[in-house]
């Protein structure tokens, strides 16, 4: 068990522009300042704030040191961004490695941290023991209660939140093939959901995508899947919007797009936030990306169904977007030596009222 990093307010002296910016901390020769970590000035706004983690903690020494006390002190949710999935947790059909999500979810408890589950369901990494055998509907079925029932089950109650189904439906709004679909049809969804609360009934079961996060035609069947569902009772709680966003680009219709999810009576969590720029960045395209969060947090704030926001990393040093994005990069709000950027800053203001 990890030990607990004390949520104390953290003395430091930034610099920037002034307090009048909203996308910095406080200006050149100013006296030292009482920084309260992102998660305080959240919590006190009804939100929780989150980051994933990859494969364990594989920094050693004084940075690994440093990364894990970045990560408690300003971080209320802790997702795993690979350890849940399918051909991490399930790489035998009778063989199970839960090792790395464990060390995710202990550190989080004894950091006083929630855990997001991510994922159950997916077309993508799943196991070549699956997706090479010859497999009847019948044994498909069996096959994803199975290991919805092993994974969420493991977890049981030590987990806020699951993303049951992830990236159902493909960009013009249709149902995605893969894997589940084809071999079970249209039902795997359900039949999910369903075996999900069956193992933990205390979380909360979330169908998660991306381009969702505005109103278009891929959030308009996202909407009318997850109100059919519900009304057939399908325990259903949440939807994650992804929100892997490039500069500019946060839809104008996000928080009008978060109230009509809600107004169905489920919960929305921002759940992989990122907002990647063209690289060599410059300080103009940084301030826009700060700008740009700021926004997020603000569309989230104004729905009380909107109750988390889970950014995918918190330092440029482990984001995904420079292997995924050729020429793209600096995506998240701590740069590589995990200093505190404009995007921090921006959120920092908003959550304290600045």
């Amino acid at each position: 068990m990890f030990a607990a990093v004390a949520l104390l307010v953290v003395h430091a002296c930034s610099s920037g522009t002034g307090a009048a910016d909203q996308t910095t901390g406080p200006g050149p020769g100013t006296p030292s300042v009482d920084t309260i970590a992102l998660r305080v000035l959240a919590d006190r706004r009804g939100l929780r704030i989150g980051s994933a983690v990859d494969r364990g903690f594989r920094f050693a020494g004084a940075d690994g040191v440093k990364f894990r006390a970045v990560l408690a002190r300003e971080f209320s949710v802790l997702t795993p961004e690979n350890d849940m999935k399918h051909e991490r947790i399930h790489p035998g059909r009778d063989v199970y490695r839960f090792e790395p999500a464990d060390s995710l979810v202990a550190f989080a408890e004894a950091n006083g941290m929630s855990v997001r589950g991510h994922t159950l369901v997916w077309h993508r990494q799943l196991a070549t023991w699956l997706t090479s055998g010859s497999w009847t509907q019948a044994e498909a079925e069996a096959l994803l209660v199975d290991h919805i029932a092993h994974v969420a089950g493991h977890y049981k109650g030590r987990v806020l939140a699951w993303d049951v189904v992830n990236e159902a439906l493909a960009d013009d709004g249709s149902l995605r093939a893969g894997f589940w679909l084809d071999h079970i049809g249209p039902d795997y969804i359900e039949l999910a959901f369903r075996a999900a609360r069956d193992a933990d009934p205390g979380a909360m079961l979330f169908y998660n995508d991306y381009n969702i996060e505005g109103i278009n035609a891929k959030s308009d069947s996202a909407y009318a899947m997850i109100r059919e569902l519900r009304l057939k009772g399908v325990p259903i709680d949440g939807v994650g919007m992804q929100a892997h966003f490039q500069l500019g680009g946060v839809p104008s219709s996000l928080a009008a797009n978060i109230a009509r999810f809600t107004a169905l009576g489920v919960k929305v969590h921002i759940t992989e936030l990122d907002i990647r720029i063209p690289l060599p960045s410059s300080a103009a395209q940084l301030q826009t990306q700060a700008l740009n969060y700021r926004d997020v947090f603000n569309a989230c704030l104004q729905t009380p169904g909107c109750d988390a926001i889970v950014l995918w990393g918190f330092t440029d040093r482990e984001s995904w977007i420079p292997d995924s994005f050729s020429g793209w990069g600096e995506a998240l709000p701590f740069d590589a030596t995990y200093n505190p950027k404009p995007a921090y800053w921006s959120i920092y203001n908003l959550l304290s009222g600045r």
